[in-house]
């Protein structure tokens, strides 16, 4: 495997608690809290293209046409937008409809809006996003939970900005993908994974991204439903990252949800 990254940090809840330390010279901090280490612009933001147009082939089709909205279209939040390349590659598969970009980044939203027409300013935590009860017809939340302190309370706030009936999308790395389970039989720490902020250790790969938390098919369905959600339906995408040799079987193996690279969640906020 390449990079071990599928997606856009920035949105990221709770993300004060560690702090920045310096080496045994003092000369250069060795460990930054999660929010500087979101803002370095050497942390990858950007995130795969098949998995955007997956999704958002997957949102076209559950929103249906713009007019049954009313002359604006459906209203869609991606939250944690990151640099705005996911959502310009679902634009043109939701012509018609109100696409905006948010994040908490000042950095990644100043490169998001050379991609995205309207974006804002927002946290999924400290008093949470700048928006209204059921605002949303939609939410794309795409390769955020995984980086997230407290995920709890980051589905409560999508949960309130969506309107009863809305449309959760979200993505997120599996911890069970088909090269991962062959990993951990040989002892190696899987894709994704991340035992450190400052360095790789014991997986394939060269980045780290700040992956705090990692769910199977099974895990992410229950949560979603715990969290207020229902009509959760999971299916999968293939990684960017996969060697070129290994690519045909990543594709393949998005037939089997529960083995692919990454993971579809589409559901209904009750």
């Amino acid at each position: 495997m390449t990079e071990a990254t599928t997606g856009a940090p920035q949105a990221t809840t709770g993300a004060t608690e560690e702090t920045g330390t310096t080496d045994t010279a003092g000369a250069r901090p060795v460990l930054h809290g999660l929010r500087d280490f979101y803002e370095d612009p050497a942390v990858p933001v950007a995130s795969g293209d098949a998995r955007s147009r997956r999704q958002a082939v997957l949102l076209a089709a559950a929103l249906g046409p713009p007019a049954a909205y009313g002359p604006d279209g459906a209203l869609v939040l991606d939250i944690g937008c990151g640099d705005g390349t996911a959502a310009a590659t679902a634009a043109p598969l939701l012509t018609g409809h109100r696409l905006v970009g948010v994040d908490w980044s000042q950095d990644a939203l100043r490169r998001a809006r050379t991609r995205v027409d309207r974006v804002v300013r927002g946290e999924l935590d400290g008093g949470g996003l700048p928006l209204a009860d059921g605002c949303a017809d939609a939410v794309l939340f795409s390769e955020v939970i995984e980086h997230l302190v407290d995920p709890d309370a980051a589905l409560d706030e999508l949960r309130r900005v969506l309107r009863p009936g809305g449309h959760l999308m979200l993505s997120t790395p599996n911890l069970a993908a088909w090269y991962n389970r062959a990993l951990l039989l040989a002892g190696v720490q899987p894709v994704f994974s991340e035992v450190s902020l400052r360095g790789v250790h014991g997986r394939p790969g060269r980045e780290v991204v700040g992956h705090l938390r990692l769910y199977t098919a099974r895990a992410l369905r229950s949560f979603l439903q715990a969290s207020g959600f229902a009509e959760v339906r999971i299916s999968g995408a293939p990684f960017h990252g996969v060697p070129r040799g290994l690519r045909l079987a990543d594709r393949v193996a998005c037939a089997v949800p529960s083995a692919a690279s990454i993971l579809l969640a589409h559901a209904r906020r009750r």
